[in-house]
């Protein structure tokens, strides 16, 4: 079998799986349709499917079909993912020095994997309760997902029971850049385009998706705010500093295109510059490229659009801002996703220490 017997397409805005080898996975497509419908991101729902590409190529070489699929199989796939060899990682005795493994995917990648896996089996045992889940169950999760609360019955939705099937997952704190990090990258950046989206991960700790969403309406510059939808088409209003506020002004008025060359128009804030594709949104890709050649530029090897975005979060709570405002700026869902910045800040850490040895050598 090759790849391209079963392979991933886009197609009417979702994600399937295709190919001459795709007959007898129709369910991971009902899936994936399942969760379009309960407006999952469509960046997540896109992992999922090559999540089950991956599964679903395996069990072809196993010679395995979805429907006999056990907890044995899904524990010899876990196997798998944890002692595959591929491209970049030689195995033997050859370990990276960034994450110690020398062969398999990273945690983070295994667990996201089972997750799908996971509510695959959760789907088909919703439709067909008397079909066999192969998915061992742990521990109650602590709270429902986002995509669960949507809908007409959103409301009613419980916490379910985790997968056992995971593999211990280090946790790690975001990387947020220093002052003279993030000076020299933005630094780098000579567009007004490049410098007001840059400003505004910066210093609104807007995400890279929502800043390719805004829409012209959606920036006030005059009140200085913006309307940002995030995730699950949560909306929030933002602040946005009054510099960023005149980069955004100075770009509608000097450098963004009326239109592409074959006259359609958009409504979204940053599009593409120059090029064939001149005047038409700007893409995720090309904000990768963009961020990429800046990096190579300024020689801020982890200049991404998230380290800005992690740079205001930990300047926020350096500045001591509490954590229901950072949760509300940040739009987090959960404000344990905000506290994280707080153990991010060493200057709010260096603080408290000094000030609990301050006390401890006057009550001496």
């Amino acid at each position: 079998m090759t790849d391209s017997d079963l392979r991933v397409e886009e197609r009417g805005g979702g994600w399937v799986l295709s190919g001459p080898a795709a007959v007898g996975f129709e369910l991971v497509n009902d899936y994936l349709g399942y969760l379009a419908d309960r407006r999952y991101s469509p960046r997540t729902v896109r992992a999922y499917a090559f999540d089950l590409l991956a599964f679903c190529r395996w069990l072809l070489a196993e010679d395995v079909a979805l429907g006999a699929v056990r907890t044995e199989m899904l524990l010899r796939y876990l196997a798998h993912c944890r002692t595959a060899t591929f491209r970049g990682r030689p195995g033997g005795n050859v370990y990276s020095i960034r994450d110690g493994r020398n062969t398999g995917y990273a945690a983070a990648t295994v667990n996201r994997r089972m997750v799908a896996i996971s509510g695959l089996f959760e789907f088909r045992s919703m439709r067909d309760p008397d079909a066999v889940n192969p998915v061992p169950r742990g521990a109650e999760r602590r709270r429902t997902v986002r995509g669960e609360r949507g809908g007409l019955l959103g409301h009613l939705a419980t916490a379910k029971p985790t997968s056992r099937l995971r593999v211990r997952q280090p946790r790690r704190l975001p990387r947020a850049l220093d002052a003279a990090e993030a000076s020299a990258l933005l630094g780098s950046f000579h567009s007004w385009r490049d410098q007001a989206m840059g400003g505004l991960m910066l210093l609104s700790g807007l995400r890279s998706a929502e800043v390719l969403a805004l829409k012209v309406a959606d920036v006030d510059i005059p009140r200085g705010w913006v309307r940002v939808v995030g995730k699950g088409d949560k909306e929030r209003r933002v602040p946005v500093d009054a510099e960023v506020a005149g980069l955004i002004q100075t770009y509608l008025l000097a450098e963004r295109p009326e239109g592409a060359r074959d006259g359609a128009t958009t409504d979204r804030l940053f599009v593409v510059a120059k090029g064939p594709n001149r005047g038409r949104p700007l893409t995720p890709e090309g904000l990768r490229a963009i961020f990429r050649y800046h990096r190579a530029r300024s020689g801020v090897s982890s200049g991404h659009p998230h380290a800005l975005r992690h740079s205001f979060g930990t300047a926020l709570a350096e500045a001591g801002v509490d954590l229901a405002v950072i949760q509300t700026l940040m739009g987090h869902d959960h404000i344990d996703s905000s506290a994280r910045y707080v153990h991010l800040a060493p200057a709010h850490v260096r603080a408290a220490y000094d000030d609990a040895r301050t006390r401890q050598r006057r009550s001496g």
